[in-house]
């Protein structure tokens, strides 16, 4: 199979002259792995829109495939884990940013990255679920490790017409929380209350203020956002109130003080889900199959070619993509 021919997106820069086009290449250009799988769909991240524009520090060396996911079929394997035929999904593992990724119809990986699909999901929907709803079960996960239950009262969700937030909208409703979903877009309000959101507010509640403390109103979050807006939810939570932190798009700077944490008790968890070891994966993934709600995920999917990710890839960092963008690699 090393002379099979595919598509991929291959990332170049030569003398600082980047350039971002989908090529024709062989199996025996992949990079080393014990497991290659043709490759069904992957899908378009915020971290991937970066890496396809050239507007962040997000590959780490040339030539790259982008493309952080991807779910498709084994073709071949050395490794007993697998066999060909076998479905999987892979997130994270630097997939994208330092080994080739999921903008290609085949991929060499390590069998410890992958994870096999999950009963009850398809190709399809687990490229709709992506890092983005993987991130988002990861943080309730936390959340729950930290007790809270439906009875803790609000739960807020920030940027949630975005990839994790909408997610986590999603799985928090069916779950039996009370959920204020807050987002900068108000054309997504009534996207955000067909996913489960019992409120949905814009960001207004999370200006930023000089006072160290406001009224105790959450009693869990899932901040998507950073920055100021982190800093307004810690300012807000309930005692022992837990907020599951997992993005940056609000900027890195946390302006905050101490005095939620040692007045209040509040706990601020950082949420990574580039590494998580294999059983904690299977597990997440469980879950994402058990508790999202498969109407709420195919609305809050959408099927592109990958003939069109460049214009895409320009989109999502202008907060123009909403919910989930699944790239079909062989279309």
């Amino acid at each position: 199979m090393s002379d099979k021919t595919f598509n991929a997106l291959l990332l170049e820069k030569n003398n600082d002259e980047f350039s971002a086009s989908i090529k024709p290449l062989t199996v025996s250009d992949l990079p080393e792995g014990d497991v290659l799988v043709e490759v069904a769909y992957s899908t378009l991240n915020y971290k991937d829109g970066l890496a396809v524009t050239n507007k962040g520090k997000v590959v780490r060396g040339f030539p790259m495939v982008p493309g952080i996911d991807f779910a498709g079929t084994v073709a071949e394997s050395s490794s007993p884990d697998y066999q060909p035929g076998d479905k999987v999904v892979l997130t994270g593992w630097g997939v994208g940013e330092t080994h080739w990724g999921g903008f290609s119809q085949m991929a060499r990986v390590k069998s410890g990255w992958l994870v096999p699909l999950p009963d009850g999901l398809t190709l399809e929907q687990s490229m709709g679920i992506g890092t983005a709803g993987f991130t988002a079960i990861l943080c309730i996960l936390a959340l729950e490790k930290m007790g809270l239950t439906p009875d803790a009262g609000e739960v807020a969700v920030t940027g949630a017409s975005g990839g994790v937030g909408s997610v986590a909208v999603a799985v928090l409703a069916k779950l039996g929380y009370t959920v204020v979903a807050s987002t900068g877009r108000t054309e997504s309000h009534a996207y955000l209350k067909e996913l489960g959101a019992a409120e949905v507010v814009d960001r207004s509640p999370f200006d930023p203020s000089k006072r160290p403390l406001e009224s105790a109103r959450w009693g869990g979050a899932v901040d998507t956002v950073g920055g100021e807006i982190l800093a307004s939810l810690l300012k807000a939570m309930k005692p022992e109130a837990s907020v599951a932190a997992c993005g940056n798009a609000g900027g890195f700077a946390l302006p905050t003080t101490v005095l939620p944490f040692i007045l209040r008790g509040v706990n601020l968890l950082g949420i990574n889900s580039v590494t998580v070891p294999y059983n904690e994966r299977v597990e997440a993934w469980r879950r994402l199959a058990q508790d999202l709600p498969l109407d709420a995920l195919n609305q809050a999917m959408e099927v592109a070619p990958l003939s069109n990710i460049t214009a895409l890839a320009e989109d999502i960092l202008k907060g123009q993509v909403r919910g989930r963008l699944v790239i079909d690699v062989n279309a």
